[in-house]
């Protein structure tokens, strides 16, 4: 008669998984996944993913008006259209990411109370779908700049490739965070649709780095204005933008022989190590939150 060791290992706590490792061995579902939201997203679209292209462009003709000519950035900063559409387009990437992300669960939750799938394929399959998203913008934007003169060395486009990866593990962390919470509290939405609507004008994107210095400075005195800037620059998506910056709008300047001096001091050898670090921070915390709140998943849906 076999005797079963009911203080073995092989048992397990009900409807938890391996956690991120699972999405890595799930390829294949997460392509269905990313196949399916494409496909349910443009159904009965006339544009399809052309809106990939009409909705940032619409965007960026308002700010470019708005800011550019009304309020003279276009005059104060060289080549400003490049400068303004390189962040939008990573901020739009954030923002569309994390704010599906944030809804992937309770959106897909018949789905997961019929039947058991890593749970983090949700979020991270609407990061995906961001992603796919974001590079025909990323097409126009090399465009506009292999146009004003664009010659991009190694370093500009390593940083191209750091900034993005900063965001999407900065999407997929917080996105795992609120996607959890947002099962058992419904005001994560609306606490993320407030944190995204912020995220635009808290980092560089619509102005240059200096006006921060410079009014906080002003504003504040030198030693104090030099605090505040130094936790401005403590937001990872801050260090993403100056980085896209660094790799797509300098080098059209006229310090093209020498981008690093148009962008933060430090950016690359100090604030971009520790963008890195905090976004794996975010990561590693929103996968612990979630590992601990996906077990009633299935009931509180």
């Amino acid at each position: 008669m076999k005797v079963i060791d009911l203080t073995s290992e092989a048992l397990a706590t009900p409807g938890l998984g391996g956690g991120l490792r699972d999405v890595l061995r799930s390829r294949y579902l997460l392509k269905l996944l990313v196949s399916k939201e494409l496909k349910v997203r443009y159904r009965g679209s006339v544009l399809g993913l052309l809106w990939s292209y009409v909705k940032p462009g619409v965007q960026f003709f308002v700010f470019w008006f708005a800011l550019g000519i009304f309020l003279g950035l276009n005059k104060n900063t060289e080549n400003y259209p490049i400068y303004l559409f390189s962040g939008i387009v990573l901020v739009n990437f954030f923002t569309e990411a994390l704010s599906n992300a944030s809804r992937s669960i309770v959106i897909n939750g018949g789905l997961i109370k019929k039947i058991y799938l890593p749970r983090e394929l949700f979020p991270v399959a609407s990061v995906w779908v961001s992603a796919v998203h974001f590079f025909p913008q990323l097409v126009v934007l090399v465009a506009a700049c292999l146009f004003t003169g664009w010659r991009p060395g190694i370093p500009e486009l390593i940083a191209a490739v750091v900034a993005f990866s900063i965001v999407a593990m900065l999407a997929i962390g917080l996105g795992l965070f609120f996607g959890s919470v947002n099962v058992y509290f419904r005001d994560s939405e609306n606490f993320v649709d407030m944190l995204l609507m912020i995220a635009t004008w808290a980092s560089p994107v619509l102005y240059p780095w200096t006006l921060v210095r410079d009014g906080l400075r002003d504003a504040f005195g030198a030693s104090a204005g030099q605090v505040l800037l130094t936790i401005y620059q403590f937001n990872p998506l801050t260090i993403a933008v100056e980085l896209f910056h660094y790799a797509f709008w300098a080098p059209t300047t006229s310090s093209a022989t020498d981008p690093a001096s148009v962008v933060p001091p430090d950016l690359i050898f100090v604030w971009t190590p520790i963008a890195l670090v905090t976004a794996i921070l975010v990561i590693v915390a929103g996968q612990f939150t979630f590992r601990r709140l996906e077990g009633r998943f299935a009931q509180e849906l």
